[in-house]
């Protein structure tokens, strides 16, 4: 019986390290709508900030997947 309280453990530990993923989503989304308002406003601004649209993408997706890792360590590894 305590086997299968660590593997429920293990899968609930696993489902709550998965919002992460969800929170990249909504980060990404963010990052882009506000750079494109941003260069709406401003077209001759957008040139010269595109890598840091790009920095902020990678920074959300970074997260994502290291929550995707970190669920993928408490299904396999705990």
């Amino acid at each position: 019986m305590e086997g299968n309280i660590v593997l429920m453990g293990a899968y609930i530990g696993a489902g709550l390290a998965c919002i992460g993923m969800g929170g990249a989503a909504v980060g990404v989304g963010n990052v882009a709508g506000n750079f494109l308002s941003g260069a709406l406003r401003n077209p001759s601004a957008a040139a010269s900030q595109t890598a840091t649209l790009f920095i902020g993408i990678a920074f959300a997706e970074a997260l994502g997947i290291f929550s995707f890792l970190v669920a993928l360590l408490l299904m396999f590894a705990v």
